[in-house]
């Protein structure tokens, strides 16, 4: 399998699904490091990473500019429709895509790409369409637990540790 794009939704994936928001209307996210690690790790293999959401929310915008994200889409309804425009933007098909969604919304691009992928706190039908289910929660590293797994049908353990060692200094967590 030789995906060339990494799609993930955001709550339920990047974070553990709950929204905390502050009285004045702030919205706040918690996302581990880990996956923070690994989608680094994946950019430094090559691999371009986008963000598809349904909702819109500043801590998203952040984190994904932190970790240099190459396409942040939010407040998207059609999912499906954003990604093919992505695929055609980079010339790929979606049997070159991998996609980590948790809840009904994600099932369309779930059953079209190459690599379908869910968190273990997905919902049960999102699980049955994914090709891979992490032993991970959404939030709790189940991104990084899918991109090493992505990482280690191409590259040894080994390889891996080199490219955090000799790119250390590009790496965000």
């Amino acid at each position: 399998m030789r995906i060339k794009l990494i799609v993930l939704d955001v709550d339920g994936v990047l974070t553990d699904g709950r929204l905390y928001i502050g009285s004045d209307g702030t919205e706040y996210k918690a996302f581990h490091t880990q996956d923070g690690m690994g989608i680094s790790l994946a950019k430094q293999v090559g691999i371009k990473l986008a963000i598809i959401t349904g909702r819109q929310s500043a801590a998203v915008r952040t984190r994904a500019e932190e970790l240099k994200f190459d396409y942040v889409f939010e407040g998207i309804h059609d999912k499906l429709e954003t990604l093919r425009k992505i695929i055609d933007e980079i010339g790929i098909g979606f049997e070159e895509v991998c996609y980590m969604g948790d809840d009904l919304n994600d099932i369309p691009i779930l059953t079209k790409v190459g690599w379908p992928c869910a968190p273990h706190n997905a919902i049960d039908i999102v699980k049955n369409q994914a090709t891979f289910v992490t032993d991970s929660d959404g939030g709790n590293g189940a991104v990084r637990e899918m991109i090493d797994s992505l990482l280690l049908q191409k590259y040894s353990q080994e390889e891996i540790v080199q490219l955090f060692l000799s790119k250390k200094a590009k790496i965000t967590q």
